[in-house]
């Protein structure tokens, strides 16, 4: 059984997918915990799904690596075989991505390695993009530049603004994410070797 954190930041749609995927009792996943970098909606549904939950703002830190301290700390507590980012809108700082390496993944909304960054479905539309979608990527130290675990594709719509288009491909993310745990907690796809 694959233990695994999840760190989001917003209304966590994608750890309500992977939430209700683990309910499945052949599912071969565990949630441990949920984590976030402010009060997000999203953990009201670990709430609901009696799955711990805890919350360390960068603001109330002196600088980003006390910040990332005190997150890995919470996380050690919990010793997940995996740590997904699942929305979560902070970069990690390379001290903690070398503490867990290569045991944490990232959802990413473009097909990586085009359209990095924060603002990736803009940057699509921007570029006349006919195509795009999402990316399961090993975290590494750039700014998502991990090994990709995982892609599906969509077609960019004539109608699709920033909003619509995002919202198309979350559902490919949902699907993406609860598949590659599987695939992890099933050894058919390996984070160290997926270089």
């Amino acid at each position: 059984m694959l233990s695994v954190l999840v760190l989001i930041s917003g209304s966590g749609s994608n750890l309500l997918a992977l939430l209700r995927a683990a309910e499945h009792p052949l599912f071969p996943a565990k949630i441990l915990a949920v984590g976030s970098d402010k009060p997000a909606a999203g953990l009201a549904h670990a709430d609901l799904y009696g799955v711990p939950t805890f919350v360390v703002e960068p603001g109330k830190f002196s600088d980003n690596e006390s910040w990332s301290k005190k997150l890995e700390e919470n996380i050690s507590h919990y010793n997940p075989d995996l740590i997904v980012l699942a929305g979560f809108m902070k970069i990690l700082p390379s001290s903690f991505v070398q503490t867990f390496s290569p045991r944490i993944i990232n959802i990413h909304p473009s097909l990586l390695p085009n359209f990095p960054g924060a603002h990736a479905v803009r940057d699509a539309l921007a570029s006349g993009a006919k195509e795009t979608g999402t990316t399961i990527h090993i975290v590494d130290e750039g700014v998502d530049t991990g090994p990709i675990l995982g892609q599906k594709s969509l077609v960019v719509l004539p109608s699709d603004d920033e909003s619509s288009l995002h919202e198309r491909i979350k559902v490919l993310e949902r699907k993406l994410l609860v598949e590659t745990i599987e695939s992890l907690a099933l050894k058919q796809l390996d984070p160290v070797t997926s270089r």
